[in-house]
């Protein structure tokens, strides 16, 4: 084989290699609104999502972990199963100790 053949099925199979890594990732990363849920009372503190009540303004506001009026997004079908050390997430704000 030529050196530059070589070079050139080089080149397009590290193309290929990076295109197909690329589609991968974007693959694995997406994910819609419609496939999660809003959990409350899961997140830790400073790790929420959106909603911790009054006083705050958003994500990354909670002030506890497992802050009971504080959601966090979830792969929808999973908030009721996540236990913390208060009991189980909510999908309505709940009081925590």
């Amino acid at each position: 084989m030529k050196p530059q053949t070589k070079i050139a099925t080089f080149a397009a199979s590290a193309l290929a290699i990076s295109l197909a890594a690329a589609a991968a990732h974007a693959a694995a990363g997406s994910t819609s609104a419609e496939d999660t849920e809003r959990c409350y009372g899961v997140a830790l503190a400073g790790e929420n999502d959106c909603a911790a009540g009054p006083g705050t303004s958003c994500a990354g506001t909670s002030t506890v972990d497992y802050q009971g009026n504080a959601w966090t997004y979830v792969p929808e079908g999973t908030c009721t199963s996540i236990e913390t050390p208060y009991g189980p997430g909510s999908l309505t704000p709940i009081e925590r100790p």
